[in-house]
């Protein structure tokens, strides 16, 4: 079948890629992504993704106050850094 189509510049530029690469033809290069990407929706939906979960137990440290704890540290951290560097060192 012969038919007229606009080509986004961005679709082909990548077929001219894969026409340098493969060697191939311009119209078999064109007509195998097709037959690709026609038949990329005819395959089995995918496995859905299942991440395992562990129970780790309860904490050993009491965790209600880990946010503002880790707020502190990286506060006198800064602070360290910023006396160093005003003393130059």
């Amino acid at each position: 079948m012969r038919t007229t189509v606009t080509i986004d510049p961005d679709v082909q530029e990548l077929l001219r890629k894969a026409v340098r690469e493969q060697g191939q033809p311009f119209k078999q290069v064109l007509n195998a992504a097709l037959r690709k990407g026609l038949r990329a929706g005819e395959r089995k939906p995918a496995k859905p993704f299942r991440q395992r979960t562990f129970d780790l137990g309860k904490p050993l440290v009491d965790l209600t106050k880990a946010l503002s704890l880790a707020a502190e540290l990286d506060d006198a951290a800064k602070v360290t850094r910023f006396r160093r560097r005003a003393a130059g060192g």
